[in-house]
């Protein structure tokens, strides 16, 4: 008889806890559900069966004699594969660390080990967390799990696929800009960005020091506090990781929002690129919710999306170049085009103009204190319906709704809001002042309870995935811009690169781009310092 699959980590704990379901039979199934999903969905880069029933075996001696440890006990998760496992291949789906396999585990995984959990494999991603999706590299992108012809949003993605798809409870995301967020709002699940530093990033392969930060892919907005619960705390080892305790998630979740003041960014739904009409309808029925359990709706203003895409742009590319730089030197040619195009960038941002990107992401910072003192909660787009998996590069000008919060540092969660008319998931997202993280998983729960969608309907995955057919972009020096050509060639060689045709030429597509961001905000920050915090080790 086959043994009954749990949907959520809640009914996987009571079921383990209760000697209902052994940890042994729940991994022995998944495994057997892996090997029949995944060659259609593509969301493992390795399976870690061995391991995975080793800990398994390991749960139930413990749980048997008396040693059960919390709600993760025996609970079979997967991690994107950006975060360390001593061992075990860890290869951030690049080439360049194709035959990377730590010496030990990232900081959450310690964690997690240490509640009980079992680690079930690794995830697929876009490049180094990134960009994507790439059709060059030597694994393909993950698809998602409603509809293998559409795109699961990056950079998460296998790791949003995989929980989708019914082959683990929860998984392990990275967010730079959104890579949590999207993947779990275009895949029908609850994804949560948490505060910049309340998640130790050690043991992660880095995409971008000041923006990266690391949280949970769940069922349930539930699920989600229980995987926080286990993931925060502070850890010397990482120099964002803040000290205190950390909150309590579980037992403050509430079902109703009664006095809750609740800021709604419209021109977030408002502004190009446009949102999906089926997306816009269901956010509005959303607050009629929200409404109806006691909430206080009201308007809230922030800058507009393309300030702060700009800012995160001119922040990002450069600390992602810094840390790629030894491996874009020596092996550019091994990175996939999409990466390229989103690294090599930086080497037209100069230093002044990162500072003054720091300089005014300062300024923002201190703008929102004036919208927390007014509400408890913003609320802002999540995403959806998933749109076709296509390969290609950048489609700019890249407005993303998501980078705001990852560049103002404040946690946010999606949760699950509706189907499209085809039956695709719609997400609504969540946005909370810094540090409160469980006052917002509290929120999202109440909305969550009230509607349901998240686990009102599963995923039927196609038996085949449909070809995607890909040449890598190829541009004729001729129909380029002279003198872009030139700027480019000189920016890249004074970095220290030697790159080919077709590197400069992806380079020389995107640069008119960068130029207009660059532009844009130099001469902003006024009289700001910039966001960057010096702090010695060992002193608060």
């Amino acid at each position: 008889m086959p043994v009954p699959l749990p949907r959520t980590i809640a009914e996987g704990s009571r079921l383990i806890q209760s000697r209902a379901l052994s940890p042994v039979e729940l991994v022995r199934a998944l495994l057997e559900r892996i090997e029949t999903v995944d060659p259609v969905i593509s969301a493992f880069i390795t399976v870690t069966a061995e391991l995975a029933l080793e800990q398994a075996r390991k749960a139930e001696r413990e749980i048997v004699g008396g040693n059960y440890r919390g709600p993760l006990h025996g609970i079979p998760f997967a991690a994107k594969d950006n975060y360390n496992t001593k061992g075990i291949l860890t290869t951030g789906h690049s080439r360049i660390y194709a035959a990377h396999r730590p010496h030990e585990d990232a900081a959450v995984i310690e964690r997690l080990y240490d509640s009980g959990a079992v680690l079930m494999g690794k995830c697929a991603l876009h490049e180094l967390a990134h960009g994507g999706p790439s059709f060059d590299l030597p694994w393909p992108p993950a698809r998602n799990p409603w509809d293998t012809a559409r795109f699961t949003a990056g950079s998460s993605s296998g790791s949003a696929a995989a929980l989708a798809a019914g082959l683990v409870l929860f998984s392990l995301g990275s967010d730079t800009g959104g890579s949590i967020r999207g993947p779990a709002a275009l895949c029908g699940l609850v994804g949560m960005k948490p505060t910049f530093g309340l998640v130790s990033r050690y043991g992660v392969i880095p995409n971008s020091w000041s923006l990266d930060h690391c949280g949970p892919l769940a069922k349930t907005v539930e699920d989600c506090a229980m995987v926080m619960a286990a993931m925060c705390g502070h850890d010397c080892r990482d120099r964002g990781s803040v000290r205190g305790p950390p909150p309590d998630f579980t037992h403050t979740l509430r079902r109703d929002l009664a006095g809750v003041r609740v800021g709604v960014l419209r021109h977030f739904f408002e502004e190009a690129p446009a949102l999906d009409p089926q997306l816009i309808r269901e956010s509005d029925e959303a607050l009629r919710v929200m409404t109806s359990l006691g909430a206080v709706i009201g308007t809230a203003h922030v800058r507009p999306i393309r300030d702060y895409c700009d800012v995160w742009t001119l922040i990002e590319a450069p600390e992602t170049f810094s840390i790629q730089r030894k491996a874009l030197e020596q092996r550019i040619h091994d990175f996939g085009a999409v990466f390229i195009e989103r690294t090599l960038i930086a080497c037209l941002i100069e230093a002044s103009d990162y500072i003054d990107a720091q300089r005014v992401r300062a300024q923002m910072v201190d703008e929102m204190n004036a919208v927390w003192e007014k509400y408890d909660v913003l609320v802002a787009p999540g995403g959806g319906p998933a749109p076709t998996l296509q390969p290609g590069l950048s489609a700019w000008p890249s407005l993303n709704r998501h980078s705001p919060f990852a560049l103002l540092g404040a946690p946010a969660i999606v949760v699950p809001c509706g189907y499209s008319e085809s039956g695709l998931p719609l997400s609504i997202q969540f946005v909370a002042r810094p540090f409160d993280d469980a006052k917002l998983l509290s929120i999202a729960h109440a909305y969550e309870q009230a509607t349901g969608f998240g686990l009102q309907r599963e995923p039927q995955i196609a038996k085949e995935p449909p070809p995607i057919a890909y040449e890598r972009p190829q541009v004729e020096r001729m129909t380029l811009d002279a003198r872009i050509v030139s700027l480019c060639e000189r920016a890249t060689a004074a970095a220290g690169l030697k790159v080919g045709d077709a590197e400069l030429a992806i380079l020389c597509g995107a640069a008119p781009h960068l130029i207009e961001m660059r532009d844009h905000v130099r001469g902003r920050a006024g009289s700001a310092e910039p966001a960057n915090v010096f702090r010695v080790p060992g002193f608060s």
